[in-house]
This record gives C-alpha cells, structure tokens and sequence, in this order.
C-alpha cells in the first residue's frame, strides 16, 4: 500500500496573507481614523469630525446604493432576458466563445462591476457634501436676481445641490444603460446583421426605458440651466446678458419641453414596438438643441446685439455692477473726490499731526534679521521671515507695533544632538514675543523695543502677567511629546537663564494641548500614524504625556472649520494674559448671480505671495465672498476658538445649524481680543482688485472701459516683472475722519496694458480696521471702505514715479552709490502712500546692511516725496522739514533722534565750528579715494592695504553722515528735477536737492 505525497498546504498560505494583510491594512486606517477622534474630541470639536465623516459616508452609501442598484439590475435583467438560438451562426459561435469564456467568473463579474462602478459614484458624491448640507439647511438672503425674481439663497444653496443631483442621475443612467446594452448584445438579444441590427422584444423594452430615463433627466438640467444663465462668465460680463435673456433661456425651455415630449415617445415605442417615432424625436431634439441652442443665440448675438451692444446690453451691465459690488461687499463703500495738491507748503502737515507721528518706519518684511541678530539667544530660536503690524496701547496712546514670536526651530539644534528624544521631547517649544514701535528707531537704526529679552519683558508684560511659550506657531514641530506626572523632572528646554553662568532652563507643560499618548495603544496608534518605533519604545512617554501636532494655527482652524476659506496671513497678539494667534476665515461661493468670478490665487498675489513670505490662497474660484468668522488660537495650549464675526451672512447662518455648538457670538470676544482685530489682507486683496473696474458704477462708462484702474506693481523690487504692491497696516487719519484709525491701505494707477501705464495716482483705498476695545461690542466704524478718486487732471505721481524720483535724485543716488561701494548692501522699505497735507506723501526708509553672516539692516536714512519734491535725511522728521520748506508743521514719532548720531571713537572729530557742507564734500571724497584705493590694493593682492581702506571708508562715510545731520534744513540747496521723472502737470521750477 503506497503511502503518497502529504496534500500541500500551499493553497491556504494564500488566503492567509490576504487576510493578514486586509486586517494590518484595516489597522492602518483606524489608527489614522482614531487618532483623528482624539485630535477633535480633546480640541472640542468632535461635532465637526462626526457630522462631516456621517454625512460623507451617508452620500457615500447613496451613491453606491443607486449606482449598484442601477448596474446590477441592467446586467441581470439583461442576462435574464437573453434568448435561446441553435449554434448555426458564425457569429453565435464567436459570442458562444466569449461566453464559455466568462461563464466561470460570471457571478463575480456581475457583482465586481456593479461594485467598482459604485465605488466610485460613492467617492464622488461624497465630495459634494457640502452642497448636499448647504441645500437641508439654507437660509435665505432676503434679495432676488433681477432676471427670475428667485432668492439668492436658490443659486447658492440651492442649484448646485440640484444640478448635482441630475448630473449623478445622468451618469447614473448612462453607466446603466452601457452595461445593460453590453450585456444584451453578449448574450444576443442584440445582434448585428447584413440587414441591420436586430433587437429582441426585451432589450427594446430595456432600451427604451433607458432612452427615456435619460430624456427625462436631459429635459430637468434644460430646466435648470435657464437658471444657471445667470451665474455664466462666458460673455464679456458676468450674468444672463441679452442674448441669453432673449435667446438661450427661452430656448432651453422649448428643449426641456422637447426632451420630455420624446422622452414619452420611447415609452410608447417600448409598449407598441415602433421605433420610428422615437429615432425621429431624438434626431429632431439633436437638430433642435443645435439650432436652438447654438445657432440662433450666434444669430442673434453677431447680428441683432453686436451693431447696438452699448445700448442693448445697458441693463445686463448694471445688473453685473450692482451684484458684484453686493457679493465683494463694495455696495456700501464711501466715495469721495480728493483734489490733491501736488504742491509741498509749509507747516501743511498741521492738519495731519497725528498721522505723522504715527507714520511707520519699520519694514516687517526686512527687519527679521534685525530681531534675529538682537533678539534669537539661541539658535534654536527664530522669527518668521515677514513679521506682522499691529497696535497697542502705551502710555494711553495707540502705538503701531511691529510683532513676532520667537519660535522654535530644531532644525538649528547641533547635529550630534538632533536625535528623536531632543527633535520631539526636549526641544518643543519657542519662547516670548518681540514687539518695536513702528514710527522709531534706535539713534543707530536699530528697533526700539517695546517688548524683549528673556525672560520676557516690556510694556506687553513679563513671564507674571503672560504666558510666553509658544508651543503652536508657524514653525512648530511636527509632532511633540509633552507633560508629565507631578514631581517628576523636567525635560523639556525651556529658556535661557537670563543669568551669566547659568545653564538653560527646563520645563513641563501644564496645559491641555493634545490627546493623551500615555496609554500603550494609543503609543501603538500614534507609532502608525508617524511611523516612529521610537515613539512606542521611548522612556520619553509616560502615562500623562500629550502628543501636541497639526500645530499651525491655519491649519487647526481649516481642520475645525472646513467649511471656510482660510486668510493667508495668521498674526500673533498678546491678549488676556496668553500670547493668540488671530486667524480671518471666509465663507465663499462662486454661484452668485450677476457677479463676477475671480480667482483667489490671482486676485491674492503680490510680492508678499510670491516671495514666499504670505500663505498663497487657492486656486479656487470665487464670485461672493464675506470675512465671516474670526479665530483665536493659543501658541500655549493650541485650544481654537471660533467667533461669527459677520453673523448677518446667510452662509455662516447655514453652516451654524449645520455645527451648532462650534461657533461663538462675537459678543463673547473680550475687548482684549476685539482691540487686535484687524481687517482681513486678503478679503481686502481681492476688493481692490475687483475695485479696479467696478469704482464705475455708470453702465455706459463701463461698457468703454474709459476709466479702469490697476493695483501699482510694486516699485521697490529690482527686476519686478509686474508683482502687485501689498497693501499696509497705518494708523491713518482719512480726510473726512476726526482722528487717525488703524487702516489696510493700497493705491490706484490707470489700467496696466501689456505691461505698461501711466504712473500717476487716480486712487487710494482704505479698511477701517479699528473694532474697538469694548468686549461684545463691535465698532460701527469697523469695516469701512473709503475711496478716495484723484482727478486724472491733477497728475499725482504714482508709487511708481515715486521710487524713480527717489532713485534718479543726484544727490539721493550719490550717498547711496557711495554707500553700496562700501562692501555694504542698500534695502529699499516699503514705500508708503498717505493722502496727507491736501495731497499724497510717500515715505520709504532706506536700510544698510554690511556683509557677513551676522550683519543686519539698521534704518539709515528716509526718503520722503511730495508731488515733485524729494526730502532725503536721517530722520523722518528731517526729511520732512525739507520736503515742506523746513516746517512740515507736525512732528514725526522720531523727532527725538535730530542731530544725534551714534558715537564712533575711530572717527576723528569733527572741527567745532566748521561748514557742515564742506564738512560732507570732504568726507565724500576720501571715501571716493579709499574706495579706489581698496581696489587697487585688491588687485594686487595687497589684503592688508585692503583692510586698511576698508577701515578708512568705513570712517569716511561716518563722517560724511555726522556732517549731513548737521547741515541746517531751512535751506535747503536747489537741484534741477530730473526730467525723466517729471509728470505731465510737473512745475518747471527746481525741485529741492533731498540732503542739501
């Protein structure tokens, strides 16, 4: 008896690792699905993580319901339908073939098609969930569209979720009725013969209850596009223009209608059996939808529209002004003529006192280094590339402040320490806030501090009356391991001593900042999440850590509120004894009617966005928009809260019953918060770049395009192909104010046409951005656009003519020449536009910055203009005496640093009584001759003589701006103007030299 082979248990290995490998893949996704659970329930925001996830599972389950119901029973009914032949034919033994060939798989393929079809209705209707809870929960405006008298809430709330619906349908019945045909024609009950093509009774009956389905559903998005004409951007103005009114809508109607009609022909053709009067209905709605629906609106557009297009188009334009100046929220913004002078009189200022103390100084964007060099302590530490303005009270006055938090950044920490404990256990935190005053500076150029050092003090508070650790920021860690049980030791780096000889501090976190980690199975569902063993196998954990991540205030606000769009620009503010993160959120649309559309990434750019140094918007589009909510995030704890700052939005009204308990009123924002809300960068953007064509409110003068503006690009970039200037943060007085507010401010220039346009000044736009301090109570101020509209005639130089003025002055470009040839880098500020005095002041500070790897820019010098007039000086105040006949009539915030200059024992003195202008005539020419003298000792390898010339230079320049500080400024020595950037209006007299 033969004992044979043991049976092989290769055929159960195989299921096996399916099974292993199913149920790790299903462990993968609950530790990512769990984890999430954890973030928003210790957030407090599991509301928003249930509703959305339920709602996406519920469309989910819908669409894979109808699509595999729709399927499966086209194939099966099909399949059940199929006839019974003899095997004569050629082509049944083909189709026999494929049948023996698919029979053994048959049951799963009628299972797996229908499946993976509904796989993926299911993913893209779950997309939609916003729509789907936007139309169960809308509110209405309480405004109509011109055109049906319909509520706007039915465009944005309601139409898309229809047009949704219809579209899914239409996939739905097509995908259906593919498979049903594919299957009928595989089991023959479609055959293709020499005299056509042969149906048996069941497929026509099938066919035609497709063909109809599909007419039906044809016939609803007819009906529904006569409605969409309102929201088109496919004519030279957004909205249902003539043609559409008198042509496309009436015939999407008479199609709808058609649609129907043959839609009941297919019905009568699967009952009788004819299919005459069915092929005739569809090639007659083909020939009709493309005649109707193509040919005839082209008639009358080309030759009924086009000969009278002004006239005939004269409502629909007034109708696309007026709501795309209600969605932008530009219907209420005031008007005003300004008939700016151009003309720099003495003691104009007078009027605008406040102003000019308050004009800022400090660029954000180029002093970081400057708070980096000063203020870093370690390098661990750091500041965010562009630094924010905002205002405080000091001294019972409204101080502009430029703002930073110091940072973490391990990446600095040395390499031989960079291991997973230091990464995410011991360095996990910044520390402090750096605030200077906007409107001075240091007698060197340096920052004049407000609020510094380590520990942290100033007028904002110490470590006693704030909390300054900043454990969530811009550039915080990826994830962190925090806290510990009591009386442990503390392991985390904390902060310099602040005492010479001491080493660093530690410390343990205190608060509630991310779900527990402590526990062995969430270590194990954190371990998958960030794939870290060391995580899971770390003496770093213990049962009271906390994993603090998803740490961008951005970021934690999109994740709690996905329904907004979210402001590029977060800023930090010292409020209620915590350092917070203010964040703007949006509500958008892009289905207002009658309005424009516009892109957010585009209206958004600027030199801000494409340094890198603001967070880009999306490339979404938009056509209504609304700054509805205002977020806080504390840098300690990371804890989100999320205020209705504009609770008239019906939007927000929506998504608020949509999460009722994860909004707050703004009546509960304490007046501390409510003293740093500012008015929002890019909802401000994104009006100034619609403002550009929609200032004109005259359906006539915008048909011509006569008066169309553009945002100035930004002057004071080298090699700038067109990059919109930014809007800034002052404290500015507008002229119909009683006092200066703190104010998002850009300008206007004529239209930019490839590239080029007159650079003259034809408006300036300000945004209230003052709430006040009163908690629960929001400023009426709050908000307000003011334009101001500079007459073409007037010929104000725009920023453009402005910085070449600056840059072509002789004297300006001299000592600035001279001081770029000293191994040392001149930075342009950013140039600011007040409409003071009756006309238009340009500031723009002027930095130098030596080479190495430890210089910084200090403030040297200020350039002011003022119509054609040029005012250059080591101070603001200064330079304003010259630009207006030596009396401006109103101090600068750095009046206190005339005359004095920093102390440099190197420098010979200075003869007591000698002529300041042959002082500076001197200076300039030995520093001409080192200079040359420096090169040529390069050249010959000659290093020392090099350093020596160096040295010389150095001291020579010292000079030569001790001398120019102490030349008198009520006399100022006249220089022609350049000619080439004299405007049309230009005087011909000669314009004041800026440092004579």
């Amino acid at each position: 008896m033969s004992t044979g082979r043991p049976p092989s248990r290769r055929g159960a290995l195989t299921p096996t690792l399916i099974v292993v490998a199913l149920v790790v893949v299903g462990f993968i996704f609950f530790a990512n699905v769990w984890t999430d659970v954890l973030w928003y329930r210790q957030l407090g925001f599991i509301e928003v993580f249930i509703t959305e996830n339920l709602v996406r599972i519920g469309i989910f389950a819908a669409g894979f319901a109808i699509m595999f119901a729709a399927v499966f029973f086209a194939i099966r009914i099909a399949y059940n339908a199929r006839p019974v032949y003899a095997p004569d034919s050629e082509i049944r033994d083909n189709l026999n073939r494929y049948q023996a060939q698919l029979e053994p798989v048959r049951r799963v393929v009628m299972i797996g098609l229908p499946v993976l079809f509904g796989l993926f209705a299911g993913s893209a209707a779950a997309s939609q969930w916003q729509k789907v809870l936007l139309f169960f929960n809308q509110e209405p405006f309480g405004t109509e569209d011109p055109e049906f008298g319909m509520d706007i809430s039915f465009y944005l709330m309601t139409l898309p979720f229809l047009g949704f619906v219809t579209g899914f349908l239409i996939s739905v019945v097509v995908i259906a009725g593919i498979a049903g045909i594919l299957t009928h024609y595989l089991y023959g009950s479609i055959r293709l013969m020499e005299r056509g093509v042969f149906t048996s009774r069941a497929a026509q009956i099938h066919i035609a209850v497709t063909g109809a389905a599909f007419l039906v559903l044809l016939a609803i998005n007819f009906w529904l596009d006569r409605f969409t004409a309102v929201q088109s951007n496919n004519g030279r103005w957004a909205g249902a223009l003539y043609t559409d009114v008198n042509a496309v809508i009436p015939t999407k109607a008479i199609l709808a209608v058609a649609a129907v009609l043959v839609a009941v022909l297919f019905v009568v053709a699967a009952v009788i059996g004819k299919w005459r009067l069915p092929v005739i209905g569809t090639a007659m709605l083909v020939i009709t939808s493309i005649l109707a629906g193509g040919v005839y609106p082209w008639v009358i557009q080309q030759f009924q529209v086009r000969p009278s297009e002004e006239t005939l188009e004269k409502p629909y334009i007034q109708r696309n002004i007026d709501n795309t100046r209600a969605a932008y929220g530009l219907d209420k913004i005031q008007v005003d003529r300004y008939d700016a002078t151009n003309t720099a009189s003495t003691g104009a200022l007078a009027p605008d006192a406040q102003t000019t103390a308050n004009i800022r100084l400090l660029d954000p964007n180029l002093i970081s280094d400057a708070f980096s060099q000063l203020e870093q302590y370690r390098p661990y530490y750091q500041f965010p590339e562009a630094l924010n303005v905002d205002r405080y009270e000091v001294d019972g006055k409204i101080q502009d402040t430029v703002i930073a938090v110091r940072e973490l950044n391990p990446g600095n920490v040395q390499t031989n320490q960079q291991g997973w404990l230091n990464q995410h256990v011991v360095y996990t935190h910044g520390y402090g806030v750096v605030a200077a005053k906007g409107n001075k500076f240091t007698v060197d150029g340096k920052p004049e501090f407000l609020q510094s050092g380590i520990p942290s003090t100033g007028v904002l508070g110490d470590d006693s009356t704030y909390e300054p650790r900043i454990y969530f920021g811009e550039s915080s860690p990826d994830y962190s391991i925090v806290g510990a049980p009591d009386g442990a030791p503390a392991r985390e780096q904390d902060r310099p001593s602040g005492r010479e000889g001491e080493g660093d501090n530690q410390y343990t976190f205190e608060g509630n900042g991310g779900p527990n980690v402590g526990t062995f199975f969430n270590r194990v569902l954190y371990s998958i999440k960030f794939q870290s063993s060391d995580l899971l196998l770390s003496d770093g954990v213990n049962p009271e850590s906390q994993i603090l991540y998803d740490r961008s205030p951005r970021e934690r606000v999109e994740k709690v509120a996905p329904y907004l769009t979210v402001d590029g620009n977060a800023y930090p503010a010292v409020v209620d004894g915590r350092v917070k993160w203010i964040v703007d959120g949006y509500t958008t649309s892009q289905y207002y009617p009658y309005s424009q559309q516009e892109q957010l990434s585009d209206a958004t750019a600027d030199t801000q966005t494409t340094s890198g140094r603001a967070v880009a918007l999306p490339n979404s589009t938009v056509n209504y928009i609304r700054n509805s909510v205002k977020a806080t995030v504390d840098a300690y704890d990371g804890s989100v809260t999320l205020y209705a700052w504009d609770d008239q939005d019906p939007l927000l009204k929506s998504w608020q019953k949509v999460f009722p308990t994860s909004l707050k009123p703004f009546s509960e924002m304490s007046g501390d918060v409510m003293s740093h809300v500012r008015y929002p960068e890019d909802l401000f953007k994104v009006q100034r770049q619609l403002l550009g064509e929609y200032h004109v409110t005259d359906p006539s003068t915008f048909y011509q395009t006569k008066d169309v503006w553009s945002v100035p690009a930004d002057p004071t970039v080298e090699s700038n192909s067109g990059v919109k200037q930014p809007p800034f943060y002052m404290s500015l007085q507008m002229p119909d104010q009683d006092e200066p507010a703190f104010q998002l401010t850009s300008s206007f220039i004529p239209q930019i046409v490839n590239g080029n346009a007159r650079n003259v000044l034809y408006g300036f736009l300000a945004a209230d951005s003052d709430a006040g301090n009163q908690a629960g109570v929001k400023a009426e101020s709050y908000g307000k656009l003011r334009l101001l509209q500079i007459p073409p005639e007037i010929q104000v130089p725009g920023p453009g003519q402005a910085q070449n003025k600056f840059n072509s002055d002789p004297t300006v470009s001299q000592a600035l020449n001279l001081l770029r040839q000293g191994a040392s880098e001149v930075l342009n500020g950013n140039l600011l536009t007040l409409p003071v005095g009756g006309g238009i002041l340009y500031v723009q500070p002027v930095y130098l910055k030596s080479t190495g790897e430890t210089s910084y820019p200090t403030l040297q010098r200020v350039l002011v203009a003022f119509g054609d007039k040029v005012g250059f000086a080591p101070t603001l105040d200064e330079a304003l005496k010259q630009l207006f006949g030596g009396d401006s009539g109103a101090a600068a915030g750095d009046s206190d640093n005339n005359g004095q200059a920093p102390a440099d024992p190197a420098a010979p003195a200075t003869p007591a009584g000698a002529d300041a202008k042959a002082d500076l005539k001197a200076a300039l020419d030995e520093a001409n001759a080192a200079i040359q003298a420096g090169q040529a000792a390069l050249a010959a390898g000659d290093f020392a003589g090099y350093g020596e010339a160096q040295n010389r230079l150095s001291a020579a320049l010292k000079r030569a701006t001790d001398a120019e500080a102490k030349i008198p400024v009520a006399a100022p020595e006249a220089t022609p103007a350049p000619a080439a950037t004299e405007t049309p209006e230009a005087s011909p007299s000669p314009s004041p030299s800026a440092a004579s």
